[in-house]
């Protein structure tokens, strides 16, 4: 297996995103994968797909996470 793909789903001014994002950061000391920062608003239909869940984490097609991200699933996942 190849380097895994990490989708963050995310908008501007939001505080769990925020939060979100310094854990994956803080994750990628740790562990090699690709950090792929996607605005919900910038895809037609990510905003109704993602709105009430975000911030969202999918790893390689599959949701893992969403909302109050925890970083020892998402750990766990890309272990």
């Amino acid at each position: 297996m190849g380097v895994p793909i990490v989708h963050f789903y995310t908008k501007k001014d939001c505080p769990l995103c925020e939060d979100a994002k310094d854990l994956l950061k803080l994750l990628q000391r740790e562990t090699t994968f690709t950090l792929l920062e996607v605005d919900i608003y910038a895809y037609d239909g990510l905003l109704e797909q993602y709105g009430l869940m975000i911030p969202v984490v999918e790893v390689e097609g599959e949701i893992i996470q969403y909302g109050k991200i925890d970083i020892d699933g998402i750990r766990h996942v890309l272990a």
